[in-house]
């Protein structure tokens, strides 16, 4: 594991060769119920031995519908994720999408995420890398892995070496996405972390109905591929009722189901590793 991950789980106690999981409700709903998924997440991530980033968006700019929920405003969202981290001592993660926000970001999170529309972004990977955080950038659906490695020279170019890629699906016809396995060990040749997006990657984006649609039935699908190949880590959106999530409920993985899906997948990877 890399010396920035260890500096970022240093108050969980884990297993080294575990994955880590990067997990929350899609959006900054409410407080509560950020506690409530925090509460239950970093219990069963502290039980199976796997360092636990608590994730949830303080604003949503990428939406379909101009009535889409984007958010609580951005002090209240950020300040509800750094109660989160100073509550239950976890490393906290949400994206931004302008390089403006990275510096205002930075003050209440630790990883910076770089939505995969914006995995081209000069500006925005540059402004996020002079932050001195871990930036984590999600892999467009419109370029291949090997094609990653200019964003990692871009952040690395600026004086940061704690980067991270995600892969999250690649377009595939014009409402869905298709997951290429071949990307994960080609990203990890960059020498940096490697995630699977095991909720978005099932996204069906740009339905008429402007509601991105989902496939939540083939999350333990992605995520047992995604540890068989190697990735280092997963990202799991998770609410404890997803029909009533302000966003992305279509694809997201229903809380309870979470502990029974990790089980197995801790399993899968002590017999890869």
């Amino acid at each position: 594991m890399k010396q920035f991950l260890k500096d970022l789980f240093e108050n969980q106690s884990y297993d080294e060769n575990n994955f880590f999981l990067i997990a929350g409700p899609c959006v900054v709903e409410s407080e509560e119920l950020l506690i409530e998924v925090a509460d239950k997440v970093s219990s069963v991530c502290k039980n199976l031995g796997i360092p636990y980033i608590f994730k949830s968006s303080y604003r949503k700019a990428n939406r379909t519908s101009a009535s889409s929920f984007t958010g609580l405003g951005d002090n209240t969202g950020l300040s509800l994720l750094k109660k989160i981290r100073d509550r239950y001592k976890l490393p906290v993660t949400s994206d931004i999408h302008a390089h403006e926000e990275a510096a205002m970001a930075a003050e209440y999170i630790d990883i910076l995420q770089i939505p995969a529309f914006l995995c081209r972004q000069t500006d925005l990977l540059v402004a996020a890398a002079q932050t001195g955080k871990t930036v984590n950038v999600k892999k467009g659906q419109f370029v291949s892995g090997p094609s990653m490695k200019f964003a990692v020279e871009k952040i690395n170019k600026a004086g940061n070496e704690k980067v991270m890629l995600t892969e999250r699906g690649t377009t595939f016809g014009y409402q869905d996405l298709v997951v290429d396995y071949r990307n994960i060990p080609w990203m990890k040749e960059y020498d940096v972390p490697v995630i699977m997006d095991c909720t978005h990657s099932l996204q069906q984006p740009n339905q008429a109905t402007g509601v991105t649609g989902g496939n939540p039935k083939l999350i333990a699908t992605i995520a047992k591929s995604a540890i068989a190949v190697g990735a280092d880590g997963l990202f799991i959106e998770t609410h404890p009722n997803p029909a009533v999530a302000k966003s992305d409920g279509p694809n997201m993985l229903k809380l309870d189901l979470l502990e029974n899906l990790l089980k197995q997948l801790v399993r899968l990877r002590e017999a890869v590793v």
